[in-house]
């Protein structure tokens, strides 16, 4: 009897220890779309965080403790994302790795300002987002007046002297980079011939197209996510229209190909050298496809994300957010997607877009000596 209460004892101090152990994990976010029609990106940043999680607590974690990973959705929603940013806040975690939707980003980085969170975007592009002198936002992406560029040069370059057509979705992503593309082509001296908005979730554009047609558009540039770009294109093919569709970093999913078919095959898009074939990411990318992952678009992103940020609190060693962002700006990080530096607004400092093409086999690559 005597033996089974000192097993009993034992066992309830083990349980008292673990909990313990689990009571000290340190607790980090990831917020973007996990469900809706950006759930792709969404699935992306989740496969990125929880990777990264596991290999930073198998090295031995931040600061002699484990990490822990909260996954939130806010479906590209601006009100969800602000709940969700304020629910982060109010537990307490010290840094959230997102969101997705510029749209998103913006309005929760404001609560996570209030509420001491550090907030690294993989993939918001808006240069709103660290324009707002906010001391808790930064990001391992580019900015669309950046990639905006890019694409203008290679329009420039590639379709002097043609039709071109400017559409965006009005959301804070997709007009923010059509705006971007259309100031820099103007100063290029290339005058857009139609320049139209549409609505986010739209699935009917044969109004738009036979416009496209009546002014026989050779390259139409779409601000907006792949499902919409995907269903232009789509509807441009079956109105006959051979018009190129180019378009930014949101095409960087499979799931435009799964949209489009074969008939995607040409769409141009902008978005950083594929990650995926760097000397940095090859083991993660090997790791990755062990588990039958793809990780395309922002998954690298996001795994770089969170580098950055348990680089930065080792170095400062502390979760406290602002230090942790004083570390941040104060440092160079080395990430799977490559060497990280940062301005004093949040911006990486090495900024390298270019220019991809889908081939008809659902995959794509990046177009060499494109000349941008």
């Amino acid at each position: 009897m005597k033996s089974l209460k000192l097993i009993g004892l034992a066992f309830g101090a083990s349980i008292a220890l673990s909990s313990a152990a689990f009571a000290q994990d340190v607790t980090i976010a990831v917020a973007g779309p996990m469900t809706g029609g950006e759930s792709a990106f969404g699935r992306q940043m989740k496969n990125g965080a929880e990777m990264a999680v596991a290999d930073i607590n198998a090295a031995g974690g931040v600061n002699g403790k484990k990490l822990a990973l909260s996954v939130e959705d806010d479906a590209c929603d601006p009100k969800q994302a602000r709940s969700i940013a304020e629910k982060i806040a109010s537990a307490k975690m010290p840094f959230v790795a997102g969101h997705y939707c510029s749209s998103s980003s913006i309005p929760a980085s404001e609560a996570y300002a209030d509420g001491n969170v550090l907030q690294i975007t993989p993939a918001s592009t808006n240069p709103l987002f660290t324009e707002r002198k906010l001391w808790n936002v930064a990001r391992v992406c580019g900015r669309d007046d950046q990639q905006g560029l890019i694409a203008a040069q290679y329009i420039a370059k590639n379709y002097k002297g043609k039709n071109i057509a400017i559409l965006n979705d009005k959301t804070t992503y997709g007009k923010g980079l059509a705006d971007e593309t259309k100031k820099a082509l103007n100063k290029a001296g290339i005058t857009e011939k139609m320049y139209e908005s549409y609505n986010k979730g739209d699935k009917d554009f044969n109004a738009i197209v036979s416009r496209l047609k009546r002014d026989n558009i050779d390259l139409v540039y779409v601000g907006g996510y792949h499902q919409e770009s995907g269903l232009i294109l789509r509807q441009m093919r079956d109105q006959g229209l051979k018009t190129v569709l180019m378009a930014g970093d949101a095409l960087a999913d499979k799931e435009y190909a799964s949209i489009t078919g074969p008939a995607g095959e040409g769409t141009l898009f902008t978005f950083g050298p594929d990650p995926r074939n760097k000397p940095t990411a090859k083991k993660i990318v090997d790791a990755f496809k062990a588990k039958n992952i793809d990780p395309e678009g922002y998954t690298l992103y996001t795994y770089a994300a969170m580098q950055v940020w348990s680089q930065a609190a080792k170095k400062a060693g502390t979760t406290d957010a602002k230090k942790v962002m004083e570390a941040m700006k104060a440092g160079k990080w080395d990430t799977v997607i490559g060497p990280i530096e940062y301005d004093a607004k949040g911006d990486i400092k090495q900024i390298d877009y270019v220019v991809y093409k889908w081939d008809a086999k659902g995959g794509y690559a990046e177009i060499k000596g494109n000349g941008t």
